[in-house]
């Protein structure tokens, strides 16, 4: 039997996380939520969203009843994976880096996409369930209309965030804030 193991916000600026589990000869899936706390500030520093990932999927893979002997894991290729690759090595569980795609990955996406709907309030109708440079962009461009409310909800712990990207969602902000004024009058 096989299991995958897929990831999906881990590299979106803003949000939780969702790790999701799927036995594909029984089509048994799991999903497991990793906290936006984690990608901030000293928890992002300590690398804790890394072993946190060791946590959620050790706590997976019970829920699944997963047998080590006869099992074996394909696991997304995502830098998120780093530690439970060192714990499956350790535990001498048979896996394989993999790309998933299909029904674990479309569970995981859209998790993630109605958890930036629903629990966020991202509105445009240009997020979908495809990650890239489009979808960072929607989601940029929400945290930029309304900066001071939304800050909170950015994975703040990214480098690129604190080096580029804050300074131009105040600077577009500010332009936004000055273009509804204007139109007031």
């Amino acid at each position: 039997m096989t299991i995958e193991i897929d990831d999906a916000g881990t590299g979106d600026l803003v949000g939780d996380v969702f790790i999701g589990f799927l036995r594909k000869e029984t089509g048994e899936l799991i999903v497991k939520t990793l906290s936006l706390d984690l990608f901030k500030g000293e928890n992002w520093k300590n690398k804790k969203p890394f072993y946190e990932a060791v946590k959620v999927v050790k706590e997976g893979l019970s829920e699944m009843n997963f047998q080590k002997d006869t099992e074996i894991i394909h696991l997304c290729r995502g830098n998120i994976f780093d530690q439970v690759r060192a714990y499956f090595l350790e535990e001498g569980i048979n896996y394989e880096d993999a790309v998933v795609e299909g029904k674990l990955q479309d569970t995981v996406e859209g998790k993630l996409v109605e958890h930036l709907r629903n629990d966020l309030g991202v509105r445009s109708k240009s997020l979908t369930m495809k990650s890239g440079a489009k979808r960072f962009f929607v989601l940029f461009n929400w945290v930029c209309y309304n900066f001071p409310k939304r800050e909170k909800f950015v994975k703040s712990g990214f480098k690129k965030w604190n080096t580029v990207w804050r300074d131009r969602a105040i600077e577009k902000f500010e332009k936004i804030k000055n273009s509804k004024k204007n139109r007031r009058y």
